[in-house]
């Protein structure tokens, strides 16, 4: 009877131990899958800019680190703590599309980095561009790069550039540019 009572002890210190590795594995994991599927630049997505400033104040507008929130395990500087609030009333509503990666590129198949001044609202929407020049392409047919971007995001939000850069590791069923 020792020897059993000592065997289920074991067992259950075992699957204590695995179960809270396991948890301090999972927990550990989403901030890396986060910063996969969120452009963070200097520990900020968008840069550090005010993701409600573009709705409100229509231009690009620094936030600031007394205002923070966090969305998606990405952490977001407002200008104000009440553009902070409405933020975190309905986050989906303010954050950028893509993770804030640039659209024209996630049409591509990439996850290229967003410039926050090549911006643009679309169907109450935040979309960046790598710069102006790709903007300028991409504002060329905004509903079709739309559409290819959507379908490819869901295909690549959490893979890394690097492999969709490399043509052998890239997923097959992307949709290069507009649809």
């Amino acid at each position: 009877m020792t020897n059993r009572k000592f065997n289920l002890r074991t067992a259950a210190l075992t699957l204590a131990i695995g179960v809270t590795a396991i948890a301090g594995i999972a927990s550990f994991a989403s901030p890396a899958i986060a910063a996969q599927e969120v452009n963070i630049v200097e520990g900020y997505a968008l840069h550090g800019y005010d993701p409600v400033a573009y709705f409100t104040v229509g231009s690009p507008t620094l936030g600031n680190s007394d205002f923070v929130a966090e969305h998606d395990g990405a952490k977001y500087r407002f200008a104000s703590a009440e553009n902070r609030d409405q933020f975190n009333a309905d986050p989906e509503k303010y954050a950028p599309q893509y993770g804030g990666f640039c659209a024209f590129g996630t049409a591509m198949g990439r996850k290229f980095d967003g410039d926050p001044t090549a911006w643009r609202i679309v169907d109450n929407k935040l979309y960046l561009n790598l710069n102006k020049e790709i903007q300028a392409r991409w504002l060329a047919d905004i509903p079709g790069f739309v559409r290819g971007a959507d379908h490819n995001w869901d295909i690549i939000r959490s893979i890394e550039d690097a492999k969709l850069a490399d043509e052998a590791m890239a997923p097959k069923n992307l949709t290069i540019g507009a649809q």
